[in-house]
């Protein structure tokens, strides 16, 4: 079989950035023992970070990082999914919404006018910040701010090879415990390890540091128990709802609301 055969059976793959920092696509490049097998195992058609000749081809899989803050980044990812077969989330922002889409007070309108004040933006009509999930279906998602290089690079595989990756459905806090860390809320530590998802392996209360939620939410997380814990702990409700929502975006914003009121 030469090589033009081969090269044909690869499957096409692009990498796109929207709001966010771009840590997640860095993750990737800077992973230097896996970035050759990487661009190896597909025809990597677009990754701006990487990369100069991208193009518009029709799509296996799509990766798409950062959340979606202007009228025409929606329309952009309407169109990278209407030409891929999947589309994959990496990172918090493109997940959840990220920082940037935390159900804070004031509005967003509010803390817009702050920055802009009243100039109008000819070249982009802003939006309150959204998941990928919000304006077009997502496939998959791979947590983390930034994400894991080995929990991508084996999501990665397991869709080149067809399969339905799986992830990890428990908390931090299971992770803590393999780990025998200390409980940081016994000891009356903000930690966000009950309703964070694991795959970070517990390395921020392993150095004694409270887990701020940056995996995103854990998807049957108690949130009802978790907030009432706090609240006996002596945090106030403010407290409670901006660092709930610091890496969740939209992840629990419902739910906070619920118990904390609008």
């Amino acid at each position: 079989m030469d090589s033009k055969t081969t090269e044909k059976k690869k499957q096409n793959v692009g990498l796109y950035g929207f709001t966010g920092c771009n840590g997640d696509q860095l993750v990737i490049v800077h992973s230097e023992d896996q970035l050759l097998d990487f661009f190896g195992s597909a025809n990597i058609k677009s990754f701006s970070l990487a990369k100069s000749d991208n193009d518009e081809t029709e799509l296996d899989i799509a990766v798409i990082e950062g959340s979606i803050s202007n009228e025409e980044q929606a329309e952009h990812v309407k169109h990278i999914r209407k030409r891929s077969k999947l589309l994959v989330a990496i990172g918090n922002c493109a997940c959840f919404g990220g920082i940037q889409a935390m159900d804070v007070k004031p509005s967003w309108e509010t803390r817009f006018k702050r920055v802009y004040a009243e100039n109008k933006l000819e070249l982009r009509k802003p939006t309150p910040s959204k998941p990928v999930g919000e304006i077009v279906k997502v496939d998959f998602c791979v947590p983390g701010c930034p994400i894991d290089a080995d929990q991508f690079f084996f999501v990665f595989g397991q869709l080149l090879l067809g399969n339905q990756p799986v992830l990890p459905d428990y908390p931090v806090c299971a992770e803590c415990r393999w780990r025998e860390n200390e409980c940081l809320l016994l000891k009356g530590i903000f930690c966000v390890g009950p309703l964070t998802a694991a795959g970070c392996g517990a390395v921020c209360p392993y150095h004694n540091l409270p887990c701020l939620g940056c995996w995103g939410p854990v998807a049957e997380g108690n949130v009802d128990s978790h907030v009432q814990l706090l609240k006996e702990k002596g945090f106030t409700v403010e407290a409670i709802r901006r660092r709930l929502g610091m890496h969740t975006g939209t992840g629990i914003s419902e739910s906070l609301k619920k118990l904390l009121g609008a």
